[in-house]
C-alpha cells in the first residue's frame, strides 16, 4: 500500500525509505542511477500539496514531451504549468552550467579537429534558440579554442553580420583560424543565398590577415550543416 500512495505522488518524499529518496540515491549511487524525473526532482526540489517532486517532474516530461523540450521552454510555458521563477531559474541555470562545462573542456586544449567535435558543441549553444544567432569559435595555430563569442542576434528569419567586427575579434584574440556558425530556428539546414555570400565574405577578408575559415556550420534541430564537408570553403 505505501509503494502504490508514493508511485501516486501522495507521500511526501521525506517518508520514503532512504534508498528510494532522489537525493540520498544519488549520493549513495551516483546520478547515473537516478531516472530522468529523479534528476529533475533533485533540481526542483520539492513537490506541490498533493503531488511529490518525483511525480511533478514526471508530470512535466509528459506534458513538454522530452528533456530539450522541456530546457528550451520560455519562462512563460513554466508559469503556465505552475512551475514559479525560483525553480525556472535552478533548472535554467543547470542547464547553462552544462553548456559551459563542455566549452570549458575545450578550452582546456582539446583541439577541434574533427567536425563530429565541433558540432557537437555548436548543438549543446545554439541548436534550442528561438532567434538567429551568430557565433565565432576563434582558435589558435593548432585549432584549439581560444573563445566562443555571441557576434550577432537576429530575428527567426535572419541575422546581420558584419564582416569588419568578425575580423576585429579575430585579432583581438589573436586567432590563427576561425570557426563561423549560426542557427535556424525552422529547423533547416540547407543554406540560403545570403548564407553563401557571408562565408564567402569572410574567407576572402580574414585571409587578406592571415586568418583561416575552417568551417561555417549551420545548426538546425538536432543536425549540422558543414561547409567544409560540402568543399564549399
Amino acid at each position: 500500500m505505501e509503494t502504490q500512495v508514493r508511485e501516486a505522488g501522495l507521500l511526501p518524499i521525506r517518508k520514503w525509505a532512504l534508498s528510494e529518496r532522489p537525493r540520498e540515491k544519488l549520493l549513495v549511487r551516483g546520478p547515473r542511477a537516478l531516472s530522468d524525473a529523479e534528476l529533475l526532482a533533485v533540481l526542483i526540489g520539492s513537490g506541490v500539496p498533493g503531488c511529490s517532486a518525483v511525480e511533478l517532474a514526471r508530470a512535466l516530461l509528459n506534458d513538454f514531451g522530452s528533456l530539450r523540450e522541456l530546457f528550451a521552454a520560455q519562462r512563460s510555458r513554466w508559469r503556465r504549468k505552475g512551475m514559479g521563477p525560483a525553480r525556472y531559474a535552478t533548472v535554467q541555470a543547470a542547464v547553462e552550467l552544462g553548456r559551459r562545462l563542455l566549452q570549458e573542456d575545450l578550452r582546456a586544449g582539446q583541439p577541434l579537429t574533427t567536425p563530429q567535435a565541433t558540432h557537437r558543441f555548436l548543438l549543446a549553444q545554439l541548436r534550442d534558440r528561438p532567434y538567429e544567432v551568430f557565433c565565432c569559435l576563434y582558435l589558435d595555430i593548432r585549432h584549439r579554442l581560444i573563445a566562443f563569442e555571441e557576434l550577432f542576434r537576429g530575428t527567426v528569419d535572419c541575422a546581420q553580420v558584419h564582416p569588419r567586427e568578425v575580423l576585429r575579434q579575430a585579432l583581438a584574440h589573436n586567432a590563427a583560424a576561425v570557426i563561423v556558425a549560426h542557427n535556424h530556428p525552422s529547423g533547416g539546414i540547407e543554406p540560403s543565398p545570403a548564407d553563401d555570400a557571408i562565408t564567402c565574405r569572410l574567407r576572402d577578408g580574414l585571409a587578406l590577415m592571415d586568418v583561416r575559415v575552417v568551417d561555417h556550420i549551420i545548426v538546425g534541430g538536432s543536425r549540422c550543416y558543414s561547409f567544409a564537408e560540402h568543399g564549399l570553403l
